[in-house]
């Protein structure tokens, strides 16, 4: 008879029964006895009051009675634990039993009884054990060891049973090595800053040799350890990749995929040149498309580890297009993560069979799965250009079909189509708009609207169209509202006439009537450039449009580096790193790809370094132009990627700043551009404020004054006057960070000394910094180190070494600098104004008759005049303030009873500025004679020396 008689039994007074059975002198009564008490607890009744009976059965030699006691022992011990101790001196007994089974079981018994007061009487018997002669009991206290550290971390230290555990890794045995590799894997997660695996290429030699000969899981762990592990060079990566290539052919799904973790990680440290690099990808396709022969629930996790490497390395499975075709029966999970790995392999050399796979699928009966093709149809066009039109037709004849989700869906890609290919495909927009009433979905019905907008200037019923949608425009999504608003505001900047009353109407409901606060504020923007600038407002809403790139929905690349470091683990399905969804105290480390070797760049784009930062310098940690915030970082690649250009524009003086900081001429009449004005590609709205009077050419010094600061300040004994630190980021406009700084120059370096301050509630990382380009090319000498994480309610100090080879052009005031900084939340941007003495040079000395020649060769015209008041320094002081801050002497003349200082100093860019400063003893007025080759330098040259002189 089975063992499932003992389940079925419902006597009352079992418990007493049970007592007096287990106290029987019959061994099989006993044994009979156990079995009943595992069954009634396994089904969930309390069995806790049989545990000194069941206890005293341990002492026996029958290892089946034995195993059943321990389970009993491991479900009880926490509830009972002052009776647990009676079991301790059994486990101690059993440690020294002559069986190497009773011994290993008495270890793993003794690793899942989590009771603080017993840990302490197990450590001796597990000494032992780590040292036992059989490898079945070493390879148990090893895993025992990882146990017994999350009940008791500080005690498994004391005990040195880590470098025990360090010392397992040289086991003769290789499931001995895999389970040391395994516990110590587990323990360095649970401690990140601990160095437990501290690999070296012996250790390394020693796991690979254990690789061939243990079990599947023992071979995943070992795997899993080497792909944290860094080669010093690219010959140790491919001896590494050599050894581990066997383990692609394993039958484990799992163990194919813990290799190709390894290989895609190393490879980033070999040459392309090499022929092994080629061997190598060949080897990597046959086991992935093995795993696609599994069920379909493997396959799916297949499926979606393999997206992410086709999207790092695509050449991998470029031959193997055939394989994700979808197959009738595919369950729809894995037949839209095929459809999505057939997008990236599209390529010109196969984009006829996808194109006829993909018709087909727009056949389909399953909707989303018909979406989805739809939508790749366009994909294909916007990647492969030769394909453009064969797409085009196959999207208008399903379009023909009249089945109301393929027409919205095609709509939606055709819109895509227009932007990647401007003036080829428009003559289709005649059929779109034949199926304008159909349209039921927000994404499908913005689409369309933006077409009719975009190309109003042909379709000769657009006013009629767009008022069709506005009848209902309360009633529409989001998305619709804001994309009518702009289509409405294009049509009337192109047929102005017509049109007025349907603008008037558009941007009344959308200013007054609607509550959502995107909209209101669009419909504002429009509304005050229709009404000061209609020129201004064609730049803007009808600028170029920049073209979309093809590949949309890559992960970010560094996203993606991170991923590929852990295929073969949740986060790869996810396709989110770790910390994303594991909550819990456990630290999850950051991981990367190595560092390429110089010939091994990455295959998608070639990675540039941000104009006007020094040549592989900040690719670290500026990210590449390929990625969102590349784009938006690197500000001054080519004109911004939304908005007006940053030339001037024909808005009257003393027009309000419609666009914020849209146009850069504009900054000057928001009095300088101070603290918090933003760059030109972002498209912040400030609010309305006073004009301003029209004069502004006068000198700015109460925008300076108020970002330096000029009544206060303590002047350094050493080196050039350094303004106290201002606020140039507030927190509310940069969710919660705050910067403030000033700029020194001490000893010919110039520097950015910032405080950043983190007054949002969650931690922020990965700091990046990025000039615009401005007059005189400052430009960060170095990447921005903040080295810890900056946590909530914590200031840091840092001082950024700038330099002046960056690129330059002309700024509006001419000290306007532009920043951009990066963290982990997101790109904020600002402007400040740098005071002009940080680029005055030590040698700006000029020799005396080299001064009078210049000064005679300098045209009159260029000679300007400023009054330098309430400064009660006589010459002396005046003179040797001013050298601090390299503003030389030349030499002195009394004339009349007024002292003449004569003075050069010369710029970083070589431009040498000539002065003559008159100071009339007790007169604390002086006045200030400035002659310059490039006279727009010398207002800002005389708000140097004020600033100097008065602090």
């Amino acid at each position: 008879m089975t063992d499932s008689k003992y389940f079925t039994t419902t006597k009352k007074g079992e418990i007493f029964e049970l007592k007096a059975e287990l106290n029987s002198d019959k061994k099989e009564k006993k044994k009979e006895a156990v079995k009943k008490v595992i069954a009634s607890m396994t089904v969930g009744k309390d069995v806790s009051a049989l545990f000194p009976d069941v206890v005293n059965c341990m002492q026996t030699d029958n290892l089946e009675l034995k195993k059943l006691v321990y389970l009993y022992l491991m479900n009880y011990a926490k509830s009972q634990p002052d009776m647990a101790i009676m079991a301790v001196n059994t486990f101690v007994k059993d440690c020294e039993d002559p069986n190497p089974l009773i011994r290993a079981l008495a270890v793993r018994t003794m690793g899942c009884i989590r009771v603080d007061k017993i840990t302490e009487y197990l450590c001796e018997p597990l000494r032992k054990c780590l040292k036992d002669e059989d490898p079945y009991v070493r390879k148990t206290a090893a895993v025992c060891v990882a146990k017994l550290h999350d009940i008791n971390a500080q005690l498994v230290e004391d005990q040195g049973f880590l470098d025990t555990l360090k010392d397992l890794i040289s086991d003769s045995n290789p499931m001995v090595v895999a389970n040391a590799v395994a516990a110590l894997s587990e323990i360095a997660e649970s401690h990140p800053s601990s160095n437990l695996l501290d690999l070296n290429p012996q250790s390394i030699n020693k796991l690979l040799t254990a690789l061939n000969e243990c079990t599947e899981w023992g071979q995943i762990f070992i795997l899993d350890c080497l792909a944290n592990y860094t080669p010093k060079d690219d010959r140790e990566a491919q001896s590494i990749c050599e050894r581990v290539t066997p383990r692609l052919s394993h039958a484990n799904s799992a163990v194919v995929l813990s290799a190709v973790k390894v290989l895609m990680k190393f490879m980033e440290m070999l040459s392309k040149d090499l022929d092994y690099y080629g061997t190598l990808l060949k080897k990597l396709a046959p086991p992935l498309v093995t795993l696609l022969s599994a069920e379909p629930e493997l396959q799916y996790v297949a499926l979606r580890n393999i997206n992410l490497i086709v999207q790092k390395r695509p050449e991998i499975l470029k031959h193997e297009m055939k394989v994700f075709f979808v197959k009738y029966n595919d369950p729809i999970y894995v037949k839209l993560e095929k459809l999505d790995i057939m997008i990236r392999l599209a390529s010109q050399a196969n984009i006829a069979q996808v194109l006829a796979e993909l018709k087909e699928y727009a056949t389909e009966v399953d909707v989303d799965f018909v979406r989805k093709a739809v939508r790749a149809i366009g994909r294909c066009a916007i990647k492969v250009e030769q394909s453009a039109e064969r797409c085009v037709s196959t999207l208008l004849d399903l379009i023909q079909t009249k089945v109301n989700y393929v027409v919205q869906e095609a709509i939606v890609v055709i819109k895509d189509i227009f932007r990647k290919y401007p003036n080829k495909y428009e003559s289709v927009i005649a059929t779109l708009c034949e199926n304008l009433d159909s349209l039921d979905e927000p994404e499908a019905r913005a689409a369309m609207i933006w077409i009719v907008g975009e190309y109003a200037e042909r379709i000769d019923n657009a006013d009629e169209l767009l008022e069709s949608f506005l009848e209902g425009f309360h009633d529409e999504s989001t998305q619709v509202q804001l994309q009518l608003l702009t289509a409405i505001v294009k049509l009337f900047l192109k047929k102005p006439t017509e049109t007025q009353e349907l603008v008037q109407q558009v941007l009344s409901l959308a200013t007054q009537d609607s509550d959502n606060p995107d909209l209101r504020d669009r419909g504002y923007i429009y509304w005050r450039l229709l009404s000061t600038d209609p020129v201004a407002a064609k730049e803007v809403v009808l600028a170029e449009k920049p073209l979309i790139s093809e590949e949309t929905d890559l992960i970010e690349p560094t996203l993606l580096d991170e991923l590929i470091c852990y295929i073969g683990t949740l986060a790869s399905v996810y396709h989110k790193p770790p910390n994303a969804f594991v909550e819990g105290g456990r630290g999850v480390v950051h991981k990367s790809l190595p560092p390429r070797t110089a010939s091994s760049e990455s295959t998608e784009s070639p990675e540039t370094a941000p104009a006007g930062a020094p040549p592989g310098e900040q690719l670290d940690v500026i990210p590449t132009q390929g990625d969102l915030l590349g784009d938006l970082l690197n500000l001054d690649l080519g004109p911004p990627v939304s908005g007006p250009p940053l030339a001037t524009s024909s808005v009257q003086m003393g027009a309000v700043d419609l666009l914020g900081s849209g146009l850069d001429s504009l900054l000057v009449e928001l009095g300088g551009g101070g603290s918090g004005a933003l760059i030109g590609a972002s498209n912040f709205v400030s609010p309305p404020a006073a004009a301003v009077p029209a004069n502004l050419g006068a000198p700015m010094g109460s925008g300076l004054s108020d970002l330096f600061d000029l009544t206060s300040g303590v002047g350094t004994l050493s080196g050039s006057y350094v303004a106290p630190k201002a606020v140039w980021l507030p927190a509310m406009k940069a969710k919660g960070l705050e910067i403030s700084g000033t700029f020194t120059r001490q000893v010919g370096s110039i520097s950015m000394d910032l405080q950043l301050t983190n007054k949002a509630l969650q931690v922020m990382t990965d700091f990046a910094i990025q000039f615009n380009r401005n007059s005189f090319g400052l430009a960060p000498a170095a990447p921005l180190q903040v080295h810890a994480p900056l946590s909530p309610n914590q200031t840091v100090e840092i001082s950024l070494p700038l330099n002046t080879v960056g690129s330059v052009m002309k700024m509006e005031p001419l000290n306007n600098l532009q920043v951009a900084v990066k963290n982990n939340i997101d790109v904020f941007y600002f402007s400040t104004l740098y005071p002009l003495h940080i680029l005055f040079v030590e040698d700006g000395k000029m020799d005396r008759q080299m001064f009078l020649a210049t000064w005679k060769d300098i045209p009159n015209e260029n000679e300007a005049q400023f009054q330098i008041r309430d400064c009660p320094l006589n010459a002396e002081a005046v003179s040797s303030r001013l050298q601090s801050s390299n503003i030389f002497t030349i030499a002195k003349r009394n004339v009349e009873g007024q002292d003449m200082l004569y003075q050069s100093l010369k710029l970083t860019n070589g431009i040498w500025v000539l002065a003559e400063l008159r100071i009339q003893p007790g007169n604390p007025s002086f006045m200030l004679s400035l002659k310059c080759r490039a006279p727009e330098v010398s207002q800002h040259v005389s708000q140097a020396y004020e600033t100097i002189l008065k602090n």
